[in-house]
């Protein structure tokens, strides 16, 4: 039973190596910013929730215990990494795409980014 826990934390720790490794390498070959913000969000979310998915099955199979903070930071970090992503990505584009290069919304409301909030026409 060790020796299949033991490689099956193996495997976690491996993916997680590799997922780290490709995501640097990704930061440093890729040209373009929302290119470069592809690979290190990758890395950080498979990378390190492969690591701490690791450590969590370590603590419960080979020690016995339950590890509940390391379940939170890998919800955590699943929850927040792409979030952030996907702010950095919005803000590039409001900031280096001038409004006339994006595509029509195909509404009768523009890009939000770009447009103020459509007001509440209903009078009460």
């Amino acid at each position: 039973m060790d020796f299949l826990a033991e490689l099956v934390i193996a495997f976690f720790l491996v993916v997680s190596g590799v997922f780290g490794f490709v995501g640097s390498f990704g930061l440093i070959k890729l040209r373009g910013t929302m290119q470069r913000l592809h690979a290190p969000t990758k890395a950080t979310t498979l990378g390190v929730g492969g690591v701490l998915i690791a450590s969590m099955l370590y603590f419960l199979l080979i020690e016995g215990s339950l590890s509940f903070h390391e379940l939170l930071i890998t919800l955590f970090l699943f929850l927040t990494a792409p979030i952030v992503a996907h702010f950095i990505a919005k803000t590039f584009i409001q900031a280096n795409i001038r409004p006339s290069d994006v595509p029509p919304t195909g509404g009768e409301h523009g890009w939000s980014m770009y447009d103020d909030p459509p007001s509440d026409q209903r009078e009460e």
